[in-house]
């Protein structure tokens, strides 16, 4: 499948910004079921500074916001050819360690409610996938899927003692229970082709973990399925915090506003 994707972020300011930085992880991989045909991405009120790639392959830029700008507006867009491969992403590459991903984090680390979960989910299982597959399902109908009640701080722990929570909580808890099961895991960031809509509120997330024989394979916790050419992925890493599409810093006593507008096609 060709994907299309357009994906513009703008930033607006109540006061002028004496200085501000921010990161980007927004151009995807071309790796296992996929391969970037074009990409470009622009920002207008800051300039792109430096480019590099991060400890997961990550693509990153980093941009500066103009001195005394109200708005920043920054798009992505391009095509990425993809195919189906069950979600197996395979062996395992990038400059962190495989042990790197059993470590938790502050928004997936264990408590009593993920502690409880892997309990539920029990041990008579044929295969480490036929056990991950149903540790998915049993976060989705454990956490329902529901906007607004969840925000970006939020842990593991917190998604289920709300009930419900968005694909980054599904992957968060996924995550957490994954890596105290014994597999290593990450979070993904990246776009899904939806089959009702090319407009969307925002890209898509979902999990990844390293099973014996097979490598890195991904499990959309929220949608019930491994990935498949419908998925774009972009970016990876221990949690939320380390795939966001853009993180940073701004100086001054100014509020900040966000509008995105996303469009994902065949």
């Amino acid at each position: 499948m060709l994907v299309k994707i357009r994906h513009s972020t703008e930033y607006r300011y109540d006061q002028p910004v004496p200085y501000g930085l921010q990161q980007l992880r927004m151009i995807p991989k071309s790796s296992a079921g996929q391969k970037v045909v074009s990409w470009t991405t622009s920002v207008e009120g800051g300039r792109k500074e430096v480019a590099f790639t991060d400890q997961h392959n990550n693509h990153v830029e980093l941009l500066t916001i103009d001195r005394g700008a109200t708005a920043v507006t920054i798009v992505c867009e391009g095509e990425v050819s993809t195919a189906d491969t069950v979600g197996i992403i395979g062996q395992h590459g990038g400059y962190a360690p495989l042990w790197y991903f059993e470590r938790q984090t502050p928004y997936t680390r264990p408590g009593p409610q993920v502690r409880q979960l892997v309990k539920t989910l029990g041990r008579d299982f044929d295969n480490d996938t036929a056990r991950l597959h149903a540790l998915s399902a049993l976060i989705l109908s454990t956490v329902q899927y529901e906007i607004g009640r969840t925000d970006f701080s939020t842990s593991a722990e917190q998604a289920i003692e709300a009930g419900h929570g968005v694909c980054q909580d599904h992957a968060h808890i996924f995550i957490s229970a994954a890596r105290l099961l014994g597999y290593p895991a990450r979070y993904v960031s990246g776009y899904l082709v939806m089959d009702d809509r090319v407009e969307q509120e925002a890209g898509h997330a979902w999990a990844e973990a390293h099973v014996p024989g097979l490598g890195w394979v991904g499990f959309d916790i929220s949608n019930g399925v491994s990935p498949d050419e419908r998925y774009v992925r972009v970016a990876t890493g221990l949690d939320y915090r380390e795939a966001a599409p853009v993180s940073g810093i701004t100086f001054g006593g100014h509020t900040e506003s966000m509008v995105v507008h996303l469009q994902v096609q065949q």
